[in-house]
């Protein structure tokens, strides 16, 4: 017991000088001029516990909060609110545990004087420290694939969004622009100067929340309205994953950790954040779905039910930029792999890094030509990539890592006060692989997959202007 303590304390220091440094040095950079330093520390220095709080709030819930009602007409009301609780614990649960395996994995390496001086450590480098070459290529595949489509998602739902004030272009054409628009992203340096955005980013997503809502409940139910899901075991699932992949948003939990002063307070702010995104998720999937109904299965973004407004107007303006500000979120990580690759990781030049990362962009924007299908590729993300990212990989590095008596012993992080034995962490673990292997890739995959494939034949690849409304000279035709 000693011997644990002693470890446990020299851990703690280790990292408190390591941040009390890192801190120190941003303050002998930035003393030259106080009235910069204020302004510059408000608006782009971002590392405290409410920094990442924001962050990972407002990277949790972005575009998908316009696909969640035609999830639960998929689904059903009661299964909609019940899945968002249970996988928005199950996720601050792995969150948790990749945070876990960050302070191993860093403080292993602060104990052989490793400095990250301009290296920002990424998920797969976790896994490869901690478990070998064989892990990091898994993790590394996983974890920018699904970033990518992540993206790719964040810029179908942009051209998906302001198609609903300005129909004069068609949904294509609004891709080509918003791609254009989201790669100035690359100027964005790291996670740690995304707090102005961060928070602005979740007042946003707040204030179209409750449009939903109050927009829903003003507008009333609509005539003949009828709510039959489930009626389909395809769509039942395919809404499932929907929400799998709401609240699958962590894969970028070793990023915004690393941009903290303090990483080891990261633990638990992964679940406030999911208790706050609660509070906007549930009320206006349950309101528009109330109103709407079975409308929604043809209607996979919310916006296209409610009136036009200079509410419903403000709304989208706002989420599109935070459609943007997600786009960062999920690209950020596939800049620093792609700077690693070619060796410009350690380049303080901003311009120069930015003209590095633009070859990330293109294979974006071009997939988001040729799978527009918003709300149903979510669904597809989710099943295929999520559950193995975010859900399944880090339960079962979490279960390897510690799997010696030793490195049990000699853990970073003893096991959560609500889970006092490794055995019930065991435990929680092989649920969570096998509940998201079976239900969320297996069932998930297959249905997900299923109404994706109705998705091409019926709109075909590269489709100019998905779930558009017929013009009018061709409804005459």
């Amino acid at each position: 017991m000693p011997g644990e303590k002693q470890a446990e304390e020299a851990i703690v220091e280790s990292f408190n000088e390591s941040t009390e440094n890192e801190e120190k040095e941003v303050e002998l950079e930035e003393k030259g001029d106080h009235s910069i330093f204020s302004v510059k520390s408000l608006l782009w220095h971002g590392g405290s516990v409410y920094d990442a709080w924001f962050s990972c709030a407002s990277n949790q819930v972005a575009q998908v909060l316009l696909t969640l009602p035609y999830s639960f007409s998929q689904m059903g009301m009661l299964s909609g609110i019940i899945l968002q609780i249970f996988y928005g614990v199950l996720g601050s649960w792995t969150a948790y545990l990749i945070s876990v395996l960050y302070i191993e994995y860093r403080s292993r390496k602060e104990k052989e004087n490793v400095s990250f001086k301009n290296h920002v450590i990424q998920w797969f480098e976790v896994l490869d420290g901690l478990l070998g070459p064989y892990w990091k290529a898994i993790g590394l595949a996983f974890n920018c694939t699904f970033l990518l489509f992540g993206s790719v998602i964040q810029l179908i739902a942009c051209a998906s969004n302001i198609y609903y004030i300005n129909d004069k272009l068609d949904k294509r054409t609004w891709t080509y622009i918003f791609g254009a628009c989201c790669a100035t992203t690359v100027f964005i340096p790291s996670f740690h100067n995304y707090r102005i955005w961060s928070f602005l980013g979740l007042a946003m997503t707040t204030y179209t929340a409750w449009y939903l809502t109050i927009a829903s409940l003003v507008h009333g139910q609509a005539e003949g309205v009828t709510h039959q899901g489930p009626t389909k075991l395809v769509l039942y699932f395919t809404g499932a994953t929907n929400i799998l992949y709401t609240f699958g948003g962590h894969a970028v939990t070793v990023e915004i950790m690393h941009a903290m002063w303090k990483p080891q307070n990261f633990k638990s702010i992964y679940l406030l954040a999911t208790l706050y995104v609660f509070t906007l998720t549930i009320p206006s999937a349950t309101s528009v779905y109330w109103a709407f109904g079975d409308q929604l299965l043809d209607h996979s973004n919310a916006f296209s039910l409610l009136p036009h407004s200079a509410w419903r107007g403000a709304a989208v303006i706002l989420m599109l930029i935070h459609q943007f500000i997600t786009f960062g979120f999920a690209c950020t990580p596939l800049y620093f792999v792609w700077e690693k690759v070619v060796g410009m990781h350690d380049t303080k030049s901003i311009c120069l890094r930015a003209v590095c990362r633009l070859p990330v962009v293109i294979p974006i924007w071009f997939l988001a030509i040729i799978f527009p299908f918003f709300g149903p590729i979510n669904s597809a993300v989710g099943s295929l990539l999520v559950s193995f990212t975010v859900y399944i990989i880090p339960a079962l590095a979490h279960m390897f890592t510690y799997k010696s008596a030793s490195a049990r012993k000699n853990a970073a992080e003893k096991p959560p006060f609500f889970l006092p034995s490794w055995t019930a962490v065991y435990a929680l673990n092989t649920f969570t692989v096998i509940w998201v292997l079976v239900i969320g890739f297996g069932l998930g995959g297959w249905a997900s997959m299923a109404n994706f494939i109705k998705q091409v034949d019926t709109f075909g690849l590269f489709a100019k202007c998905y779930q558009c409304p017929p013009s009018p000279s061709s409804v005459h035709h």
